[in-house]
């Protein structure tokens, strides 16, 4: 079975920001009380008329044309997002018909803040059995379009954006430059996190998502390290999904990557959903602070309760 790599990322954000101060305008909150309990100091709201579409259509184009790739050499499209209206055409076709891609399979996948690592392993999945050989995997989401502005504790966490990958084939004889996924969920408590009802609303039980987030999935994060052949300390970066810094420091520190980047985005841009991971992704290698060739663990995590994680190589 041959292996995947990626090759490029992209990443989009809409241009208004909406500051701590400015929540502070809308509920009883304040710039200290959002920074102490969750780290975020600002986020993306996405402009009117401005969907899960567009953004996923601007991170996606800047990946494909990092990758060097042609649209038709595409032969998978995978949009990953919890916020569309839109059914059908889903998403991956509109953005498949943005891009100019022909022929491609066009699928959205729904496992909201995971869904970008669980999209990235089903492309991997679909390279190694031979029913692809470049794929497009995108996060995006608008969760400021389902966020109750009158609480406190969910509407300060949220923000829009977008982030893509572009990965293709590697030989037989070739290092995989994407291991092995670990993933998996615990649906007995998948109501802590939802986004339902009429009109659709963002509403969570935090205190059910903290302590499981950081009760088991620095054990599940080191299992992903461990089918990905690296030690926790071998790591050059972490990139774990944007909950919260109360969520994200916690589980790296007891990961143990103790050389290791760690992605730090929901500060700027607060809690995107199925874009996190993607976004903050893109970001660290525009930065350039990972080198080609070292290892990155990839470990989204959050609604139905869902995770998925794995080990990445640098382009």
């Amino acid at each position: 079975m041959r292996g995947s790599r990626l090759i490029a990322t992209g990443h989009y954000q809409p241009s208004k920001v909406l500051t701590n101060d400015d929540l502070a305008d809308l509920v009883d909150t304040s710039d200290e009380w959002i920074r102490q309990r969750v780290g975020i100091r600002t986020r993306r709201v996405a402009g009117p008329g401005e969907g899960v579409a567009d953004l996923a259509g601007q991170a996606a184009a800047k990946a494909l044309a990092g990758s060097g790739l042609d649209p038709a050499d595409l032969d998978l499209v995978l949009i990953a997002t919890c916020t569309q209206t839109e059914r059908a055409p889903n998403i991956a076709s509109r953005v498949a018909a943005r891009l100019g891609v022909p022929a491609a399979a066009l699928i959205d996948v729904g496992v909201s803040c995971s869904g970008f690592t669980h999209a990235l392993a089903v492309a991997d999945h679909t390279i190694r059995a031979g029913a692809a050989t470049n794929a497009l995997v995108v996060g995006a989401d608008t969760m400021t379009a389902v966020t109750d502005w009158t609480d406190r504790t969910t509407c300060v966490l949220t923000g829009d954006g977008a982030g893509a990958a572009v990965i293709g084939a590697v030989g037989a004889a070739a290092q995989a430059g994407i291991g092995p996924v670990v993933w998996g969920s615990a649906p007995e408590l998948g109501t802590a996190v939802r986004i339902e009802g009429t009109p659709t609303r963002f509403s969570q039980d935090g205190q059910t998502v903290y302590r499981w987030a950081t009760t088991h999935l620095p054990e599940i994060a080191r299992r992903a390290c461990e089918r990905g052949g690296v030690r926790p300390e071998e790591l050059a970066a972490v990139v774990l999904h944007q909950a919260n810094l109360r969520i994200i420091e916690p589980i790296a520190e007891r990961l143990g990557a103790v050389n290791a980047v760690i992605a730090r985005d929901v500060v700027e841009s607060g809690n995107t959903s199925a874009a996190s991971v993607p976004l903050a992704l893109s970001k660290l290698l525009e930065r350039g602070v990972v080198r080609r060739g070292e290892p990155m663990l990839l470990f989204g995590f959050g609604g139905n309760l869902s995770y998925a994680g794995m080990v990445v190589r640098c382009p």
